[in-house]
């Protein structure tokens, strides 16, 4: 076996732990930067450096008795110290309960609550989500932007707090989701369960010293936590951070500084930039009109190199999760010949599942069974060979906490996790994705009809910038958000209003009832003024909008 073969092995071999991760990460790294803002200007670390404010931490939470065990919540946006805040329970035996930023007051209770947090980091702009009531409940609350204490209990300073070297199989990360249905569950997380997505993530894309990060989604979810905090850990690589959104104005800049060459988005983002970037350039040009009928190999090849030098001309790996990507805008990817790559997974796997890699990726499908994960279709209609994505390996978490009958429910005895999505698997063990389980209405016929397929015509409409498709009295209907620019609610009167929503939605249901199967047309569109209420992935909370009459 090759040098660089067996030390791959042995390195995998020996990060079997979120301790060992840090053991040798700090160790073989120690010199190398770690994390800082785009803009510099504190919080900034070396490896060496992250260690030992790792420790520090690590004995003042001893010092008040929190050891091995105990349940330690992280709530903040995105920050150096975020990963710090991690590291000073989980390589120590304590367990970390990190809390979407999005949360509302009543959410951050209810998971402190039901996990039996000890202590929590939390950032100055989320601290007003803790009441007194929770706030009296714990024995530490930490400012995460200092690490100074905003509150702790003397009574608890007893020197007693004993952290361990955990195992594999150790409970790591309680993560709770709500998804799109709504009912709040704790994902407990282990050790291996991290560690494998990080050796996953090492045969899917190699990644080294040299490799930039820049983090632009919640680290408090799996998908940005494996791949934007584990594995840069692994490979020795440095993460950037925003200070603010990631906004249009504020990433491109972000690119500009540091030119990243990973980068892990949803795929709103590239849609957002393919819709309000690409589509109008070419529109808007004569000359790349003409060249789209043409020459579309040239076109594609010349406003891909544009695509490619906006994100900093330096990138190597532009992943795709939490959500299906949008086929239209995933062909011009691949035409253009933008370094992305496709990854599918939930909060259960820690995240992945599936990944098509960079040069890999087959248009609308999620890819091919990660490294060490096995993937089978359950329960399969043989007239469509569609069935449930069931999986097994060590991703699988080791159920939800607190709530064996759920956790029942979804692993089985021999280890296969039921997802709940619905796909399809061709020859060459490419999966495609239909819907999710939950989501298929069954029409009048006994036919299976998923929303999903519908919305993707749906949003390939100029104008349209997102859709939902639900069932009512038997019928589909469609709940579309315009676009800002299409609908000026507050502008316009209200006569000329109704008359464009007329217009709209006659085009809609005209355009979509042509390009889908007779089961899957629509009877009626319902315009919607707000924005949809959506997951850390930006998943539409889909049991929000379950017999919501809209505007019309």
């Amino acid at each position: 076996m090759p040098t660089n073969r067996l030390f791959k092995a042995s390195k995998e071999n020996y990060v079997t732990t979120l301790a060992k991760l840090f053991e040798y990460a700090t160790d073989n790294f120690a010199r190398r930067p770690l994390s800082r803002f785009v803009d510099g200007g504190g919080q900034e670390y070396t490896y060496e450096s992250f260690k030992h404010k790792c420790l520090e931490l690590s004995h003042r939470f001893n010092r008040f008795g929190i050891g091995a065990g105990d349940k330690v919540a992280i709530l903040s946006s995105n920050m150096p110290n975020w990963t710090v805040a991690m590291f000073s329970c989980v390589p120590f035996g304590r367990v970390t309960v990190p809390i979407l930023p999005d949360s509302s007051a009543s959410e951050v209770a209810n998971i402190l609550h039901h996990s039996a947090c000890k202590a929590i980091f939390v950032s100055q702009q989320q601290l007003s989500k803790l009441s007194q009531e929770v706030i009296d409940s714990l024995t530490l609350v930490i400012n995460i932007e200092t690490f100074e204490f905003i509150k702790k209990d003397d009574r608890a300073f007893t020197c007693e707090g004993h952290g361990a070297d955990p195992q594999a199989d150790d409970l790591a990360s309680i993560i709770y989701t709500s998804g799109t249905s709504g009912k709040a569950k704790g994902v407990m997380l282990s050790h291996r369960n991290f560690c494998q997505n990080i050796i996953a993530a090492s045969h899917a894309q190699k990644a080294g010293k040299k490799d930039r990060w820049l983090s632009i989604l919640p680290m408090s979810h799996t998908y940005e936590m494996a791949f934007s905090v584990l594995y840069p850990l692994y490979a020795g690589g440095c993460v950037f951070y925003l200070r603010k959104p990631p906004t249009p104005s504020i990433l491109l800049d972000a690119m500009k500084k540091i030119r990243p060459t990973i980068m892990c988005a949803v795929p709103l983002i590239i849609e957002k930039v393919y819709k309000n970037s690409v589509v109008p350039t070419i529109e808007h040009s004569r000359i790349l009109s003409w060249m789209k009928k043409r020459m579309p190999g040239l076109l594609y090849w010349l406003v891909g190199r544009k695509l490619y030098a906006t994100f900093g001309g330096r990138l190597r790996f532009f992943g795709i999760g939490g959500a299906k990507v949008d086929s239209t805008v995933e062909a011009f990817l691949k035409k253009a010949r933008f370094p992305y790559a496709i990854g599918y997974g939930l909060t259960e796997t820690a995240p992945l599942i599936t990944n098509a890699c960079v040069g890999k990726t087959v248009v609308g499908s999620i890819g091919v069974p990660a490294y060490n994960v096995e993937v089978k279709l359950s329960n399969v209609n043989p007239e469509t060979g569609e069935g449930e994505i069931t999986v097994r390996g060590d991703n699988v978490m080791l159920g939800y906490y607190r709530d064996p009958e759920r956790t029942r429910s979804v692993l089985s005895d021999d280890g296969w996790f039921r997802t709940g999505d619905l796909a399809s698997v061709d020859a060459k063990g490419r999966y495609y994705i239909k819907g999710r389980l939950g989501n298929m209405i069954v029409g009048p016929s006994g036919e299976n009809i998923y929303p999903e397929e519908i919305e993707q015509v749906i949003n390939g409409i100029s104008g349209v910038g997102e859709s939902l498709v639900i069932e009512r009295d038997g019928k589909l209907v469609a709940l579309v958000k315009y676009e800002d620019s299409i609908l000026l609610w507050n502008q316009e009167s209200e006569d000329k209003l109704f008359e464009m929503l007329q217009a709209r939605r006659d085009a809609i249901l005209d355009f979509v009832n042509k390009h889908v199967s007779k089961q899957s047309k629509i009877s009626d569109v319902e315009a919607v003024k707000d924005d949809f209420e959506k997951t850390a992935t930006q998943k539409i909370r889909r049991f929000k909008y379950k017999d919501k009459k809209q505007d019309k």
